[in-house]
């Protein structure tokens, strides 16, 4: 009976005193933290301050903070983040890291050479970011395009970049009031591209990004290729279009289907039937939507080096010129009276046969007015008029 009263005055002084000789100090484990929030280590049971003397709190086994007599000495690599109070014992830890995660520990040296320990943990979520898009295709002038981020951590400030570089509300482009969403509509071509959500907090950012695809077209859809070729050659036409994402192609001849979907369409040897009209149809199977352009190809006999038709053209242009300035000249010097005409009183000289030829019976006149006027036989004539003069006299005898 003795035994069982001694042993239960042991038990009941060590539930009251035996804490503080040897028991484990009670500090609760806090919440998890975010990187840039604080955190306070408390004890449940702390000791007198009477009967402490040395004080000191670890991370890990790097020491936080000593105080001894309550005369504090804190590692370098904490300053001015800590605050610690002598008289409970508490530490306060701010501006939280991702790398403060882990095991705190606090140990007590009494006055009487007793020790006394406890320990705690600590998670500090690291900051973070991520964005949602819209999962529906996007169609120029069509659609609407919403981006928001999702994070974790202290967040003091929202940044916003397209490309990096800063995007600006327009009207078009809203941002929520928190700044952790926005919105583009509707959406337009140069919307495309690599949007950036920077979170930061006191300690530290993180960035994330989005890729927006605006569909669009087709568009200025082209064919490049010879308009003229000649009998028996390789031809070959390219057809393009501005589309996102890429077109697909469709080759009509003469309003036939060819049944070629590529992009070009090829013809081995050329014959005359390969003359008409080429149709390429660009459709974009996001957008649903067409454009066609044509191309006129014509077959020709190789002329073997012949003049090409705009050669031939200018040939005739130039002739037709040249024409019509010879007879602009002629009516000019015409008009203008430049054109020499014979003299019929030139007599005697070397134009006289000339003048004879042309009016012969002015001439027989002439000369018989005068033979009978004078009665003195034949007027001279110039040796050119020789033969003139002999008919003359013929005849004369004759009558």
């Amino acid at each position: 009976m003795m035994v069982s009263y001694r042993l239960y005055w042991t038990l009941w002084i060590l539930s009251c005193f035996g804490q503080y000789l040897g028991q484990d100090l009670q500090i609760p484990e806090p919440p998890n933290k975010e990187e840039g929030d604080s955190v306070v280590f408390t004890l449940d049971n702390p000791p007198p301050s009477t009967s402490i003397f040395i004080t000191q709190w670890f991370f890990g086994t790097a020491p936080i903070i000593t105080a001894v007599s309550g005369v504090p000495t804190v590692n370098p690599e904490y300053e001015g983040r800590i605050f610690f109070d002598s008289n409970t014992l508490a530490l306060k830890l701010q501006n939280l890291r991702h790398n403060d995660s882990g095991i705190y520990r606090l140990s007590i040296t009494t006055t009487d050479g007793g020790t006394l320990t406890g320990q705690t943990s600590l998670q500090v979520e690291k900051l973070s970011v991520r964005l949602i898009g819209p999962e529906e295709p996007l169609i120029e002038g069509e659609s609407s395009a919403n981006i928001t981020s999702k994070g974790n951590g202290n967040i003091i400030s929202v940044q916003w970049m397209k490309d990096n570089s800063p995007l600006s509300p327009s009207n078009s482009i809203i941002f929520s009031p928190d700044f952790r969403s926005v919105s583009i509509s509707p959406v337009q071509r140069s919307d495309s591209g690599e949007y950036q959500c920077k979170y930061t907090n006191p300690v530290n950012s993180e960035t994330a990004t989005y890729s927006l695809i605006i569909n669009y077209g087709p568009e200025d859809v082209s064919i490049k290729g010879p308009d003229v070729v000649d009998l028996g050659v390789h031809v070959s036409l390219s057809c393009s279009a501005n589309s996102v994402p890429s077109a697909s192609f469709r080759w009509m001849f003469n309003g036939t289907d060819t049944g070629v979907t590529r992009d070009t369409y090829t013809i081995d040897k050329t014959d005359f039937t390969h003359s008409g009209d080429y149709d390429c149809t660009a459709w974009n199977n996001v957008t649903n939507r067409s454009a066609t352009q044509r191309h006129a190809l014509l077959v020709k006999v190789s002329g073997g080096g012949g003049l090409t038709t705009g050669a031939i053209v200018g040939i005739v242009i130039g002739v037709l010129v040249a024409v019509s300035g010879i007879c602009g000249l002629i009516v000019y010097l015409i008009k203008t009276k430049k054109i020499p005409v014979l003299n019929k009183e030139h007599k005697g000289q070397g134009s006289g046969a000339s003048q004879s030829r042309q009016e012969p019976d002015s001439h027989y006149e002439e000369m018989n007015d005068i033979q009978k006027k004078r009665g003195d036989g034949p007027v001279p004539v110039m040796k050119s008029q020789s033969a003139i003069y002999v008919n003359f006299r013929q005849n004369e005898y004759e009558n």
